[in-house]
């Protein structure tokens, strides 16, 4: 198959060059085509005339820009997803898989999170303009499903991390902001200050992992239902934190800022439906491995990377 991937000059993008597969992967980034123009969109179809895509192109950030650009973030996801699904429903491609995430989960759920409890409820207010649109996503593919008869399908990550992250201490996601903080008070020979407590649990997956379980959704994955793909390890953000500063060599004090966001305390997963296709625990990266090798893609890179480069 011809495969296009959205969003393909990020950091989860640039993973599917790194992975094996027989298909033929165009990545498209957002230098190619402004996907919340959907003109953009059709063009991008009509350039590359996929079999399949693997839509995961979105505006994401942190807990800060989810905050302060709550109605951005919205606006541009509703555009990129409703423009991608139409011109690939238009120009009759079979197969799309689109990536969610977990803050599309009720604030209030029952723990883990499983796949039939996504629209029981408002998602947390930290990220809900994101969210609701990442849930109109799953909406929309559904409902291509239902009337074009199309196999369109959604998959539910966890927290990424990886080579080619957001850097931004702003728009960054956690554990960026962590390593690239880190770094800057090692340098600088002052205190390292993270948000919130530290005791909040997350789970996180290596970016090339996610790549593979798309690609494996694309060939073994067909049900309406959105499925979770990400590695179900809980860790608490102050034990990531450490993992992050032995391996940047920082050896300070890290003091936390109760004053800062943190989102939700838990959103522990369920990947059993992942499970029952063939994907297999041991197929995910070690977190302690991933970690190390995105600390030294990092340090390697600094500080010609995304979110350092243009400040």
């Amino acid at each position: 198959m011809k495969v296009l991937v959205t969003g393909g000059t990020g950091m989860l993008g640039s993973s599917f060059k790194r992975i094996q597969t027989d298909h033929d992967l165009v990545l498209v980034g957002s230098r190619d085509y402004d996907l919340t123009n959907p003109m953009s969109a059709q063009r991008m179809i009509a350039d590359h005339k996929p079999d399949g895509i693997i839509h995961r192109a979105a505006r994401v950030g942190g807990v800060k820009g989810n905050s302060d650009f709550v109605a951005q973030f919205y606006h541009d996801n509703i555009m990129i997803n409703t423009g991608v699904l139409n011109a690939a429903r238009i120009s009759g491609v079979q197969k799309v898989v689109s990536l969610l995430s977990t803050c599309i989960y009720p604030d209030n759920c029952t723990y883990p999170l499983t796949e039939d409890q996504i629209h029981l409820g408002h998602p947390h207010q930290s990220n809900f303009g994101y969210a609701y649109a990442k849930r109109m996503l799953d909406i929309h593919s559904r409902a291509i499903r239902q009337q074009f008869g199309l196999k369109y399908i959604t998959a539910v990550p966890n927290n990424l991390y990886g080579p080619n992250d957001n850097f931004d201490l702003d728009n960054g996601h956690v554990i960026p902001a962590i390593i690239r903080k880190a770094k800057e008070a090692k340098d600088d020979q002052r205190e390292l200050t993270l948000w919130g407590s530290g005791r909040s649990l997350r789970e996180f997956t290596y970016s090339r992992d996610i790549a593979e379980i798309l690609m494996f959704l694309l060939e073994n994955y067909d049900e309406p239902e959105p499925i979770n793909i990400g590695s179900t390890q809980e860790i608490s953000i102050d034990e990531i934190s450490k993992m992050i500063c032995q391996e940047i060599g920082y050896k300070g004090d890290i003091l936390w800022d109760f004053s800062k966001p943190e989102g939700q305390h838990r959103k522990p997963s369920d990947n059993k439906n992942l499970m029952s296709l063939g994907w297999k625990k041991e197929n995910y990266t070690p977190l302690y491995r991933g970690i190390k090798m995105t600390c030294r893609w990092f340090l390697r890179h600094y500080p010609n990377v995304r979110g350092v480069e243009t400040q």
